[in-house]
């Protein structure tokens, strides 16, 4: 343990430090010069300051006000040394952040007691910050595995779904990276970002419980089929919810709502405008690009710029005009994702 003693008297901080012997494991730091004392204490740890009202230059007052003004040393104990008869200064000590006195002249017997309280009362304070700190490590790492076994369920739901209605992995990737570019151009926080990323592959998770007749089906739907189709957001919805997952939850909330329109004429319950999540409203968008600009079954790909030029041209009625604002500044990123996670050419179908 370190003991930082300040004292212009020469002979006043020898005296300190040798009554700093009778406390074992603990070295005496005297200085005579408050400025020096002052610069060595900001850039170093210590476990005691004992400092001297009266010194030249800067006095014991502003050394505490100076030493309490920095970042992370607030809770070391610091002793003032005063006169008996100077209450004034005392009260302005505590006011500055001082934790006990010592009158003059230096009682022996009283200066080691107190040191050694003061001494132990700060050890137990930082065994208690260090404590905290190795148990807040632990919940963290305690939640980061809780949340990559919730990925890896959620990428397990996904690819058990995809053999369903065979969408390539490829697919799942873009529209998911799609959704977590489109959330932070909006400015949502990094961890709804990536919970964005991770539970947007489920959104059609629902397509498990549609007939092979009609999810399987080579050519153009009945509308009586297209009913039956559009269940599939139920389906997920229901499949998802109730779980205490977070993640879980909001990817319930995006099976339901990603087939929404803004202008209310989408499904299954004609949400519109911010009624629909947010959630909802960013998957629509990222799910929708990414059918145009890949290749399926019952079309060929579209370029960039035709898909963009649909979306531009449905902002306000299928997609949140907010989404398409984000997500037309952000053309240089979206290209980088469609070469990232680029087709191997398999061209598995993913009907909407």
């Amino acid at each position: 343990m370190r003991i930082v003693l300040i004292d212009d008297s020469e002979s006043a901080v020898t005296y300190m430090a040798g009554l700093i012997r009778a406390i074992p494991d603990c070295e005496a730091l005297p200085f005579q010069e408050s400025e020096a004392a002052l610069d060595w204490c900001l850039g170093n740890d210590m476990d005691l300051i004992v400092v001297d009202y009266i010194m030249p230059g800067m006095d014991g007052l502003r050394f505490i006000e100076r030493f309490r003004g920095q970042a992370g040393k607030s809770e070391v104990p610091v002793v003032m040394v005063t006169s008996l008869d100077l209450k004034d200064v005392r009260y302005k000590a505590l006011q500055l952040g001082a934790t006990d006195f010592l009158i003059k002249p230096i009682d022996p017997i009283e200066f080691v007691a107190r040191s050694r309280n003061l001494l132990k009362g700060y050890g137990a304070h930082k065994a208690l910050n260090d404590l905290s700190c190795h148990l807040a490590e632990a919940v963290e790492r305690a939640t980061r595995k809780v949340l990559e076994r919730e990925r890896e369920t959620i990428h397990y739901i996904a690819r058990t779904a995809e053999h369903r209605d065979p969408e390539t992995g490829r697919h799942l990737l873009r529209m998911a990276h799609y959704s977590r570019l489109i959330a932070r151009r909006l400015g949502l926080d990094e961890a709804r970002c990536e919970a964005l990323c991770t539970a947007a592959p489920l959104h059609d998770v629902g397509k498990v419980g549609i007939p092979d007749t009609i999810l399987l089906k080579p050519g153009p739907l009945t509308d009586d089929e297209r009913r039956v189709m559009w269940r599939h957001a139920e389906y997920g919805a229901h499949i998802l919810a109730g779980s205490t997952s977070p993640l879980l939850n909001l990817a319930a909330e995006i099976a339901y709502c990603h087939h929404e329109r803004y202008d209310g004429g989408g499904y299954p319950r004609g949400l519109g405008g911010e009624a629909i999540p947010q959630s909802g409203r960013i998957v629509a968008l990222a799910d929708a690009f990414d059918a145009l600009t890949s290749v399926r079954p019952y079309k060929e790909a579209w370029s960039l710029e035709r898909s963009l030029d649909y979306v531009i041209g449905q902002r306000g009625g299928h997609f949140d005009p907010a989404c398409v604002e984000v997500f037309l500044s952000a053309e240089d990123e979206v290209t980088a994702i469609m070469r990232a996670f680029a087709e191997g050419g398999d061209g598995l179908q993913n009907r909407n």
